[in-house]
């Protein structure tokens, strides 16, 4: 029996889907796996191929295989996508507002929003499915959700409980109707008081697990981000961002681009001492603060939306979580004393 013969007569799940990028240069398919699943190693994938698990336009093919534009690929088991089995769990929510349609909740750093690969458990999805009964699914199968932060930003998420909620808080974020501001720490001087960033925001070709800004040419979605200085520090920034669009990485790609990589980003090189001087004693500086921030400095600050059945304007602030603070409090002496 064919490899193509035993996978049609066994049930087999979908767990990952690419397509590649017009543009592809050709690229072996284990290389090209690696670029896009997290925590995933090459010995895994070519065990996967070996086993006709990875398919190339609906055909198994070995791990050797150049990946060529708009070609799909595929990664399929035999059981179902762990975060399709979601599990109730009871962990505490910082809740700021609920009501009969809405759940308003401040994130904490480090809390995964759903269930994904290499993360199936302890995330805000966990969470609300033991608060609340009975969740609305958007098309992802993702309860309640109609937006997302990314696992290391906290801040304030909104959760739909019905049906009628989803719709209609999924149309404003469409709509671009929402009240999104972030407060993040970027590396620099930004030098405008306030600004805007435009530029496509769609994934790196080299790096999958990054997003890059296209200003030229169609690829990547439509971005805006709106920013204005709050503070300034020698060589960091703490800067107000208004979304004007909701991109996967929008201020962690729009800051990169023009030079200004959020503080401790380390999937965007933040992580690195990017501006200041070559004393070791200013290098040890930015590690204690590395120390006291061990992740990007971003927080979803302020979130307002209208009221899906009221039709009120409702919007909620959260404080900047203690992290933060104690970082830009170290800027803060370390500038003073540099005046001295």
């Amino acid at each position: 029996m064919s490899k193509v013969e035993e996978i049609e007569n066994e049930e087999l799940y979908e767990h990952f889907r690419y397509v590649a990028h017009e543009g592809q240069e050709p690229l072996r398919v284990d290389k090209f796996l690696m670029n896009f699943v997290e925590n995933a190693t090459r010995n895994k994938i070519q065990q996967a191929a070996k086993a006709g698990n990875v398919l190339v336009n609906d055909i198994p093919v070995k791990s050797n295989y150049k990946v060529k534009g708009n070609d799909v690929v595929r990664v399929v088991l035999a059981h179902p996508p762990h975060e399709n089995l979601l599990v109730a769990e009871d962990i505490p929510l910082d809740i700021l507002f609920e009501d009969d349609q809405v759940i308003v909740v401040n994130k904490p750093a480090g809390m995964v929003v759903h269930p994904g690969h290499g993360n199936y458990s302890g995330t805000l999805v966990n969470a609300l499915i033991h608060h609340i009964e009975n969740l609305p699914t958007n098309s992802n199968e993702r309860p309640g959700l109609v937006h997302r932060i990314d696992k290391d930003t906290s801040g304030i998420l909104v959760v739909a409980k019905t049906e009628f909620a989803m719709a209609h808080l999924s149309k404003q974020f469409f709509d671009r109707t929402t009240e999104r501001l972030y407060y993040a720490l970027v590396w620099g001087n930004v030098e405008e008081e306030e600004g805007r960033i435009e530029g496509n925001i769609g994934r790196s070709l080299k790096n999958r697990l990054q997003m890059n800004v296209f200003p030229d040419g169609d690829f990547g979605k439509h971005a805006v981000t709106h920013y204005k200085v709050i503070e300034r520090f020698s060589y960091v920034t703490l800067v107000q961002c208004k979304l004007e669009t909701g991109r996967t990485h929008q201020i962690r790609a729009h800051f990169k681009h023009i030079g200004h990589t959020l503080f401790n980003d380390e999937r965007y090189g933040g992580d690195a001492v990017l501006k200041g001087t070559t004393f070791t004693k200013y290098k040890q500086f930015v590690d204690n603060c590395f120390k006291a921030l061990p992740r990007q400095a971003l927080h979803a600050k302020t979130l307002g939306f209208e009221h899906p059945t009221t039709g009120e304007f409702l919007r909620f602030n959260s404080e900047i979580p203690q992290d933060i603070v104690d970082c830009l409090e170290k800027w803060r002496t370390y500038t003073i004393n540099q005046k001295e």
